[in-house]
């Protein structure tokens, strides 16, 4: 094993979606408000009772997690002098979350005898901690620019239900037990998931792929990069993309290939410099993705580590056996090339509490490529393999190698014209596949004949399959990268 040891400060990265009151939050899940507010209308006390009430219901339910909203993604605009500093208190923001999750989950005896404790000893002091991170995120804006409005609203967080019935994609309501609970007995993550209805049958899911058909003058080529399955073992909790310069920014342990040089605090000018996992040497872009776990009993190396066992993410590391890494063209027209240093996050850390907006995950099992799950994790029969791919985005705005939410500098083509939105230019689109040599889990006996598998996450967001994501930077030599966009362009496979 391989992790980045450079010397790091200690804070961490952002926040997550939410509710407030009683409301039916995103596939179906409960959210229950339990900090009252005292600018609620009517008589406080009835209201905070009530409230109190709904959330000792709710955390009688079991499988609860905390909901926030995610401070981040409402950053469109951040001053370059500003965001150092925002970036470390959107850090804060997730470690605060992180925190109150795991107090919560430690709680059970002292919520069971005080229906006040969750919101007095954990809820309450969370939003405290956000209103004064948030306050801080608006004075350093407003210091260059001016201050965003309504920031302040975000601090609420909520409890949800998780819940074990989530919706499956076009498949209806799914089957299993709902807790969890039983499934430390083969060394998995108990409550913090996954649950038997995070797991459907491939072969009961219906054919749901389309492709928009390619147009005269479209760019069908086909670019492979190949930079191995991380046989190096490069591993850390980072994140150089959200959390620059924040250790455990990711809180969740990710895989590598391409750039050996990856950690919250690599510059542009070590990634250029640094060696590569990929065969072709001009490509010293990082690829990485959060890694895939056997709820088996296994302790890994992070097994006591923020970021691994200490925050819920446990049981042995699968390293994919095979790792495709294809650039494409646009079924529209042609591609140009992609700026030095472009960053793209596809999918949503966080999409279990944030909604489906930018979810992107894409399970599914070789053979059966043209039925793609996104918020269930696929059985597959026998003699067939698990697969994850990632789709990135393939639309630049012909400006920026990032963005304050690093999302908004790039976009995905339209699905059914491959279109790009108005000013966005087509470039090379990553297709990422992972494909893992992992037995069907047991459904029947939770997991403990045969253990679950799960993707690392946020503490919070219970190991949902729908929270899979994938992280680029391109570091592509200049030269290397005119001959991609040739390649793509004149319809070649080439490598």
């Amino acid at each position: 094993m391989r992790r980045n040891t450079r010397k790091r400060s200690k804070t961490t990265h952002r926040a997550i979606a939410a509710a407030a009151g009683l409301a039916l939050g995103a596939g179906g899940l409960i959210a229950v408000n339990v900090y009252a507010s005292a600018h609620e209308s009517g008589n406080s006390n009835t209201t905070k009772r009530a409230s109190q009430d709904r959330a000792t219901q709710v955390l009688a339910a079991g499988n609860v997690t905390i909901s926030c909203p995610d401070v981040g993604a409402k950053l469109i605009s951040v001053p370059d002098q500003a965001r150092a500093q925002v970036d470390k208190e959107l850090a804060l923001l997730d470690k605060q979350v992180a925190e109150a999750y795991q107090r919560l989950q430690t709680s059970a005896r002292a919520i069971q005898q005080d229906s006040n404790f969750a919101n007095n000893a954990i809820m309450g002091p969370l939003q405290a901690k956000r209103v004064a991170t948030i306050d801080r995120i608006g004075i350093a804006i407003g210091r260059f620019a001016p201050r965003p409005q309504g920031l302040e609203s975000l601090a609420s967080c909520s409890l949800r239900s998780a819940g074990g019935q989530e919706q499956s994609q076009g498949q209806g309501q799914g089957k299993g037990q709902g807790n969890g609970a039983g499934q430390n007995g083969n060394g998995g993550q108990g409550a913090n998931g996954p649950v038997t209805a995070d797991f459907v049958d491939i072969t009961k899911v219906r054919p749901n792929v389309q492709n928009p058909r390619g147009q005269r003058g479209a760019s069908q080529g086909v670019f492979t990069t190949r930079c191995g399955v991380n046989a190096n073992k490069v591993y850390n909790s980072d994140n150089i993309i959200v959390a620059p310069g924040v250790d455990n920014g990711a809180h969740h342990t990710h895989d590598y290939v391409g750039n050996q040089d990856n950690d919250a605090f690599t510059s542009n000018e070590e990634f250029a410099a640094a060696a590569t996992s990929c065969r072709n040497q001009g490509d010293k872009s990082t690829y990485y993705w959060p890694v895939l776990r056997l709820q088996d009993g296994t302790q890994e190396f992070d097994a006591k580590q923020l970021g691994g066992g200490a925050e819920g993410n446990t049981g042995r590391i699968l390293t994919a056996s095979q790792v495709t890494l294809n650039f494409v063209g646009n079924p529209r027209g042609k591609v140009v090339a992609m700026p030095k240093f472009l960053r793209i996050i596809t999918g949503d850390a966080k999409a279990f509490t944030n909604g489906t907006a930018n979810a992107n995950a894409a399970w599914s099992c070789t053979g059966f490529e043209n039925r793609q799950l996104t918020d269930k994790y696929p059985i597959c029969p026998q003699g067939s393999k698990l697969v994850r791919t990632s789709k990135f985005q393939s639309c630049w705005d012909g400006r920026s190698i990032d963005s304050a939410n690093h999302r908004s500098h790039v976009a995905f083509a339209d699905p059914k014209t491959g279109a790009c939105p108005n000013g966005f230019k087509a470039v090379p689109q990553l297709v990422q596949r992972l494909i893992y040599d992992v037995k069907a889990p047991s459904l029947n006996d939770n997991g403990k004949t045969s253990p679950f598998y799960a993707v690392d996450g946020f503490p919070e967001q219970m190991h949902k399959p729908i929270t899979d994501h994938g992280d680029f930077i391109n570091v592509f030599d200049q030269n290397l990268m005119n001959q991609m966009v040739q390649c793509i362009n004149t319809g070649r496979k080439c490598q």
